[in-house]
């Protein structure tokens, strides 16, 4: 009966692709195809007590809880201002360069890739604040957009990563560790991007000029001590987040709670911090909360009655088969999860894809956590794929009338280039994410 699985996976991704809400989607092929296998004997009733299983083992899991401390934390950081400010103050420090507001966009992009975690967050602010700076004072609009999408993207692979901890739970690995492996990787990306807009500076300055003068409104001491509370201290807050996470002091769920507080004593320190804001960031992680957990729990089900059928044998069997083995599969399940994150958000990525690869990953004894890395990266060069990538619709939606979708568009193809180089990068040099992972097992181990 593995056709009548294969159907059923056909029938979920027309429903995805459709339009469908994919908890939905999971949910009402899981129960037509459950009932049609209880028909013909493939699916029995007692399965239903495995899925409760599944169900209390995922809601016992301490990753899960994870996600709503860094949503909240993201959250304050973005409504209370603190990333607005952060993002000006660097501005004002890295202005007098060519390509410094650039600049400044990666940058920033990054420490706020690591305070919030959320792409779309990320994104929307940085447009809102940095885009008409850089259209005021002539930036080509391609370089602009571009860079703001590539860097906002950073929130999928830079930890603490929201993609990540789902990435981590789907497949049944530390988010710690994951968290390690993506650093480097997360790192290698920001400085492509750093250095190509250096080489803009040096080789096409008209598209990148320096911040002027009249605009450079806080110089010496008073730059500095605005930089002393306005950068420092979210700095210090995020250093101190991961560095307990990576250095074994607490798990990534403690670690989540104090960044969450640690951002409520920032915003009250910059006075900016008051009940709306409060109850913003509250509904917002509930929202985000609420549609992972229905989006697992749908899977789940799915998932069951997917493998009752005969369908993760039967997928796991071609995947292991595939011409070149191992190559062969990194470079299907590559070109799969590029194709699914141009169309998909990556919450319904990991639930359909990951369940079917995981097992081919351990058949052909792939390190899982290089494996999910790379398929991080791979999400992020969706994301800002043209013509329907997400990234470039969240700026869209708050870009200067003036900036054309066009310019949008083309504007990220040089970026995507510089992450298909860093897949390559992870993919020629396995080191660069087992490196960290392997050196603190070490140290945890006494070795």
């Amino acid at each position: 009966m593995e056709w009548l699985a294969i159907v059923m996976f056909v029938l979920f991704l027309f429903l995805l692709l459709s339009g469908y809400p994919v908890a939905f989607s999971f949910a009402g092929t899981a129960i037509v195809f459950g009932a049609i296998g209880l028909g013909f004997g493939e699916v029995s009733l007692g399965a239903s007590r495995l899925l409760f299983g599944r169900w209390f083992g995922y809601m016992s899991d301490q990753i899960l809880l994870a996600i709503p401390f860094f949503v909240f934390m993201g959250a304050v950081f973005e409504r209370s201002g603190l990333a607005e400010r952060l993002l000006t103050t660097i501005g004002l420090l890295m202005g007098k360069a060519r390509g410094g507001l650039a600049l400044t966009v990666v940058l920033v992009g990054s420490l706020l890739a690591a305070a919030t975690g959320v792409v779309a967050a990320t994104v929307i602010v940085m447009g809102m604040i940095s885009l008409p700076t850089m259209v005021k004072y002539h930036y080509d609009h391609r370089v602009a957009t571009g860079v703001i999408v590539a860097a906002g993207t950073l929130a999928q692979l830079l930890p603490p990563s929201l993609v990540l901890i789902v990435l981590a739970a789907v497949a049944g690995v530390s988010v710690g560790d994951l968290f390690l492996g993506a650093l480097i990787p997360g790192l290698i990306l920001t400085s492509l991007y750093g250095l190509y807009i250096i080489y803009l500076g040096w080789r096409h300055p008209e598209r990148v000029p320096a911040l002027p003068l009249e605009a450079r409104t806080l110089k010496g001491l008073a730059l500095l001590r605005e930089a002393m509370v306005s950068v420092v201290p979210p700095l210090f807050l995020i250093i101190a987040v991961l560095g307990s996470i990576f250095l074994g002091l607490v798990f990534p769920t403690e670690a989540g709670a104090v960044g969450a507080v640690g951002a409520i004593v920032l915003a009250a320190f910059n006075r900016t911090l008051n009940w709306r804001i409060l109850k913003e960031a509250a509904q917002t992680t509930t929202n985000i909360t609420a549609l992972v957990l229905m989006i697992l729990f749908a899977s789940t089900f799915f998932g069951l009655v997917f493998d009752q059928l005969g369908g993760q044998r039967l997928a796991t069997e071609w995947l292991t088969g595939l011409p070149g083995g191992f190559w062969g599969f990194l470079i299907i399940a590559n070109i799969a999860v590029f194709l699914l994150g141009i169309n998909l958000e990556f919450l319904e990525i990991s639930f359909i894809a990951l369940p079917i690869f995981m097992p081919a990953v351990v058949a052909l004894e792939i390190n899982p956590i290089w494996f999910l890395v790379m398929m991080a990266i791979n999400l992020n060069i969706a994301f800002i794929s043209p013509p329907v990538g997400f990234s470039l619709f969240y700026l869209q939606s708050v870009a200067p009338a003036e900036v054309r979708t066009a310019d949008i568009h083309r504007g990220a193809l040089p970026f995507m280039g510089l992450q298909a180089l860093a897949l390559v990068i992870v993919l020629a040099f396995p080191q660069t994410v087992t490196w960290l992972v392997e050196v603190s097992q070490r140290t945890v181990s006494g070795g």
